[in-house]
């Protein structure tokens, strides 16, 4: 491996683990939201946030399917 190939490598590294921890942190704050009930309040509850969720959900499933290569990415 050429000493070019190698940087390369480990800024294709650092970018990769930076990036992922990007997504963790994103996966952590949906998460804490998710248990919090997506901040709905169960008395004031109305079809918005039901449109609101289904819409996260939409675009969860998108990543989803993409990581797992189901759906639409499906071999």
């Amino acid at each position: 491996m050429t000493r070019n190939t190698a940087r390369t490598n480990d800024a294709a590294l650092a970018a990769f683990i930076a990036k992922k921890a990007e997504i963790d942190a994103m996966l952590a704050r949906l998460q804490a939201f998710s248990d919090d009930h997506f901040g709905a309040v169960p008395e004031q509850l109305n079809w918005s946030d039901v449109g609101s969720l289904v819409y996260q959900a939409h675009l969860l499933k998108q990543i989803s399917d993409f990581a797992f290569g189901e759906g639409e990415h499906a071999a």
